[in-house]
């Protein structure tokens, strides 16, 4: 079953642009001064959501990427705006 969309990365907040992110994969909110670990997972979505990418190229770019089935890739993606959305990061 293909996840609910959720808003794009047009929608995108300001929190998640000013997130600064690191080459080993942790995030840091300037916002609250929160830091997060990111795996490559996360980390490769994040840098393609605030390249303002839309959520299906960044689906399609991770399945490229990692070299796993699209569907995986997109379902990979919503989980990730789910936790982004729960994190205040995402409208």
């Amino acid at each position: 079953m293909t996840p609910p969309p959720l808003q794009a990365p047009s929608n995108t907040k300001d929190a998640l642009r000013q997130l600064a992110i690191n080459d080993e994969g942790f995030a840091f909110d300037p916002r609250t001064g929160e830091c997060f670990r990111l795996n490559s997972t996360a980390q490769f979505i994040l840098k393609a959501l605030k390249a303002g990418k839309p959520t299906e190229q960044v689906a399609h770019l991770l399945a490229d990427e990692f070299k796993v089935p699209e569907t995986s890739a997109l379902e990979d993606v919503h989980d990730f705006l789910v936790q982004l959305k729960i994190q205040g990061l995402l409208a």
